[in-house]
């Protein structure tokens, strides 16, 4: 299988983009790029720390940096779950194959509700979710080339399927 210019992962936190770019990437034989990490690796501190120093919007430029940075290399890119809500990013996106992982809500609460690395949504992971679904789904489908739904099965499965995907694009 052969694939020209990078493949953009996107969807809601939980959803899988980082497990899935990298496990896409290693079976495409090409690299793995998380926007999320190329941020904490530029800025040199973590992404919790940006937001509360700097506020989103110093974040979203340095994540607009940061996509377009991906972009120009050949590879498996997992963008954050907001970035495609910066229209910058938007229309960075335009022209490439972007892959919007959907999961169904229950799957994201359990995915997520466990984990100390989200402080977003520490709280109420459910009705931040839902939340969130409502203002960057629109986005996500504006953008998304090919979508994949993820639900309780291995992850491998969503690989698979992006996988025959991109053969039959």
């Amino acid at each position: 299988m052969s694939t020209r210019g990078p493949v953009v992962l996107i969807g809601l936190p939980g959803a899988g983009k980082s497990k899935v770019g990298r496990l896409l990437a290693d079976r495409l034989g090409i690299a793995h790029i998380d926007t999320d990490a190329l941020i904490v690796e530029r800025a040199g501190r973590p992404i919790a720390d940006i937001f509360a120093t700097d506020g989103e919007c110093a974040f979203r430029a340095l994540e607009t940096e940061a996509v377009a940075a991906a972009l120009r290399a050949e590879g498996v890119v997992s963008l954050g779950g907001g970035a495609a809500q910066t229209p910058a990013v938007r229309e960075l996106l335009s022209g490439h194959t972007v892959i919007y992982i959907d999961a169904p809500h229950d799957e994201l609460v359990r995915r997520t509700a466990s984990k100390t690395h989200r402080p977003l949504l520490a709280r109420d992971p459910s009705g931040t979710l839902a939340r969130l679904r409502a203002e960057r789904e629109p986005h996500y489908r504006a953008v998304a080339t090919i979508i994949v739904e993820s639900g309780p099965g291995p992850v491998e499965d969503v690989v698979s399927a992006i996988a025959q995907e991109l053969e039959h694009s």
